[in-house]
């Protein structure tokens, strides 16, 4: 491991060697010769809505092998911007973020990033993972995207539902392929060695590593295997790889969950205004599933009425993915008992509007299907819903939150497995903070734990009544960070975590 310390340089040096000369290389993005990774200046992606704190950046792209295992592998382009700090006595180390997904959107992550003080005293670097939006090739799937506006008004875990994404799947499947895309190289191991390199091509020393979600698994399997050069580690929603498999995704739905009803019944308004609140979220997941609502709902962002049908499985997958806000989730469920489900139906409406294009499904497929699916079964699935939640419908549980339908889409995918050589644990010593959020039904905040056993320098914070990703959500959370990145080898200042408390939650009258 290398220790931090043993190299500093000014800012002006650092940005002198991020876009100074680069080793030449003569492939292009389509070239069939293999070329030494590096740096390309270029300007700064033209996002849908302006990014401010890209006016200021440094882009262009990182150029890598697509298949380092492959000797004559073709080079892809990774789009790369260097935010500066905003104090003028910025520190020499950068922070490098890695995004979650896999294959979510990169560059629409600075707000979030800018608005948490990730850049407040040191440079930010944004590289999309390969595969991502302005990235070439560009792994976006139209076809899933176009399925997933329409899914909304289908039920959850209806044969019309499997049929119609398989055949996205499928479409979009053989449209990369056809392109000449080797999808066995978008896999987690790439992605760090592509993180790797990027450090190496802009001529940085040492640098911080934030990762959230998925990006805490590429972050863990980065320092597994490219150790060199990293000060301190900060795991926001952390997924460690050797514990994420599909049927993983029930124990943290339950967690998240669960969480968020003990919460109400500790607020005494809240358990008096919903007494049986998980009675009650039983009794609908069972009433919605044998008899389903068919009704139309305008999206939270605008735009005309949709079609959405809410069964069981919708109702399981709008709580984990936190489409309702927390403090509304007791008045929701109770709503609905009473005949009012458009809280409900306004989040399942949410995904037909979702930007096609957006999302690298190609890239998600990729990783799933190699280091996630694996040596699992539908029946293992089953199993562990059933666990997660006794007495809920099959119907409802033979899902895997999120992932519906991931072992007849991985059957189509067909990517080599990697679980063997990804789900390792990382043994480290280099300084980690894990950031993880009570009510997170993606990610429980107990798998922070899990991932910590092996980092001999590690701190978990569990900040209350927070869910997925919760750095931009938390004021505190963001305050124990920058505390961290001051000092990785001292322990980050936590005081304010011990007062927090969940925001109230919303009272509807009787």
């Amino acid at each position: 491991m290398t220790k931090h310390g043993i190299l500093a340089v000014t800012v002006a040096a650092t940005a002198a060697l991020a876009f100074g000369p680069t080793p030449s290389s003569t492939a292009s993005p389509h070239s069939h010769a293999v070329a030494p990774s590096r740096f390309v200046p270029g300007p700064c992606p033209r996002t849908p809505e302006p990014i401010v704190a890209l006016s200021t950046a440094r882009c262009g792209f990182l150029e890598v092998p697509e298949n380092r295992a492959r000797p004559r592998s073709r080079t892809i382009r990774l789009a790369v911007a260097v935010i500066p700090a905003t104090s003028a006595k910025s520190a020499a180390d950068p922070v490098v973020f890695m995004s979650g997904g896999p294959g979510g959107e990169t560059f629409g992550d600075i707000p979030f990033l800018v608005d948490s003080g990730l850049n407040r005293n040191r440079p930010l670097i944004i590289m999309a993972q390969r595969g991502n939006l302005y990235d070439q090739p560009n792994l976006a799937c139209p076809e899933m995207d176009r399925f997933n506006a329409r899914y909304v008004g289908l039920g959850y875990d209806s044969p019309q539902a499997k049929r119609l994404l398989l055949d996205s799947v499928k479409k979009c499947r053989n449209r990369l392929a056809a392109d000449g895309i080797d999808l066995s190289a978008y896999n987690t191991k790439e992605n760090a060695a592509d993180f790797a390199a990027l450090r190496t091509a802009l001529g940085i020393p040492r640098w911080n590593v934030y990762g959230h979600s998925y990006g805490t698994n590429l972050a863990l399997t980065y320092l597994r295997k490219h150790p060199q050069g990293i000060r301190a580690v900060a795991l926001d929603s952390a997924t460690a790889p050797q514990i994420v498999t599909l049927p993983w995704g029930w124990s943290s739905a339950r967690e998240g969950i669960e969480n968020v009803l003990k919460a109400c019944a500790a607020e005494p308004r809240c358990k008096s205004r919903y007494p049986n609140l998980r009675r009650t979220l039983t009794e609908q997941v069972r009433k919605l599933e044998a008899h389903p609502l068919r009704l139309k709902a305008r999206p939270p962002g605008g735009g005309d009425p949709v079609k959405v049908v809410l069964d069981g499985g919708a109702l399981l997958n709008i709580l984990v993915a936190n489409a309702i806000p927390f403090p509304d989730v007791p008045a929701a469920i109770e709503e609905l008992a009473h005949g009012r489900p458009e809280r409900f139906a306004r989040a399942r409406a949410a995904d037909s509007a979702a930007v096609v294009g957006m999302t690298a499904h190609g890239l998600t497929e990729s990783v799933v299907c190699s280091e996630w699916v694996p040596g699992t079964s539908r029946s293992d699935v089953l199993k562990a819903g059933r666990r997660a939640f006794p007495g809920w419908p099959d119907t409802v549980l033979a899902q895997a939150p999120q992932l519906p339908f991931q072992h007849e889409v991985c059957r189509i995918w067909h990517v080599p497995h990697r679980a063997a050589s990804h789900r390792v644990a990382t043994k480290s010593a280099v300084p980690t903070l894990l950031v993880a959020g009570t009510f997170d039904a993606k990610v429980g905040a107990s798998w922070s734990r899990a991932a910590a056993r092996t980092l001999s320098r590690s701190t978990s914070v569990r900040v209350p009544g927070i869910g997925h990703w919760v750095v931009p959500q938390s004021p505190c959370a963001q305050r124990v960070l920058a505390s961290f990145l001051a000092r990785p080898t001292a322990a980050p200042d936590t005081r304010c975590v011990a007062g927090l408390t969940p925001k109230p939650f919303t009272i509807i009258p009787k």
